[in-house]
């Protein structure tokens, strides 16, 4: 009888690969991020952990043996979602991988705008010794967090520590620790009204495209920045940027863009009030460690005991 087969689309490393292994012998597990390592094995696969586009017309086809993805990412916005849920294919995200470094992320950003950071750094490069007005703190002010989930929860955390006031805005509106006022979505623009900083950290999904516009940042205060980590689809960008043309907010850190890599022609990149990275928010030297130890093994436990991975199980009617 031939072995089930399993498809791990990264290099994770022998030690996990191993441990994998032991934890399923009945498994033939493949592993390696080059195409040609795993595109010969794609229709017999019945775990594939890491999806690649590739994959879509590889495995989702007739004869497929395709049961559970485990997603390497924790959006899955980019996945064939309405055929993975025709298939009744099991759908994890690796959800909760990133809340450290994207709150890390949040925080550079809040406090680069704040206090002029990436203004001192050109300036630097100038040999440039000037004041540059800064005379902003962070202390005091209030964040309000737009998708409060695992990275919002941290960022609350976090904020505490320089004393802000913190609100959330969440489906559910159910409180959470550390955020102070919690509102559902319908009450977002009150939201917006006490904002010093904004902070996004939406999925993408057919509720959420375009949640942010003119409408949006003319109900923000002039003084406030906008933090976008989430997906850059999230906010209307043509709109975004005439707001920080016209100062309608004091400006943005945007991680995420509609179209990726940013366009050269981008307006955003010669704004003085705007700090550009390249989608790297959830960069993080553990990120390998905590998909497979914290997500993947625990859930690979369940499924051989021929229960359904329940560790970020995606609901496919939500998108996430």
């Amino acid at each position: 009888m031939s072995k089930r087969l399993m498809l791990i689309t990264q290099n994770i490393g022998e030690d996990y690969t191993q441990q994998i292994k032991d934890l399923a012998p009945e498994f033939e597990v493949i592993v390696g991020k080059d195409k040609e390592i795993w595109t010969p094995h794609a229709k017999e696969a019945e775990i594939v952990v890491g999806w690649k586009k590739d994959l879509e017309e590889l495995s989702l086809v007739e004869g497929s043996n395709l049961r559970w993805i485990q997603s390497w990412s924790a959006g899955v916005n980019n996945m064939p979602l309405t055929t993975l849920s025709e298939n009744g294919i099991v759908l994890t995200s690796a959800n909760g991988v990133h809340a450290y470094p994207i709150s890390e992320t949040i925080f550079a950003l809040m406090l680069g705008l704040t206090r002029k950071i990436h203004t001192y750094v050109q300036q630097q490069q100038q040999k440039k010794w000037h004041h540059a007005q800064m005379n902003l703190e962070i202390h005091g002010k209030t964040l309000g967090i737009i998708g409060v989930g695992k990275i919002g929860k941290e960022t609350a955390k976090i904020a505490k520590a320089f004393r802000m006031n913190v609100v959330g805005v969440r489906h559910s509106g159910k409180p959470t620790d550390n955020v102070d006022e919690m509102f559902t979505p319908d009450r977002l623009h009150e939201v917006l009204t006490k904002c010093d900083y904004v902070v996004i950290t939406l999925p993408l999904t057919d509720e959420t495209e375009g949640v942010f516009g003119t409408e949006e940042f003319n109900s923000m205060k002039k003084s406030a920045f906008l933090i976008n980590i989430g997906r850059g689809e999230v906010i209307v960008e043509n709109e975004l940027i005439q707001a920080l043309q016209e100062n309608v907010i004091a400006g943005a850190g945007l991680d995420v863009f509609t179209k990726e890599p940013l366009e050269e022609n981008s307006p955003l990149w010669d704004m003085d009030n705007v700090i550009i990275t390249p989608h790297t928010s959830g960069s993080t030297e553990h990120y390998t460690k905590r998909v497979i130890e914290d997500i993947f093994i625990p859930n690979l436990k369940h499924y051989l005991k021929r229960e359904n991975p329940s560790i970020n199980l995606v609901d496919y009617k939500k998108g996430y």
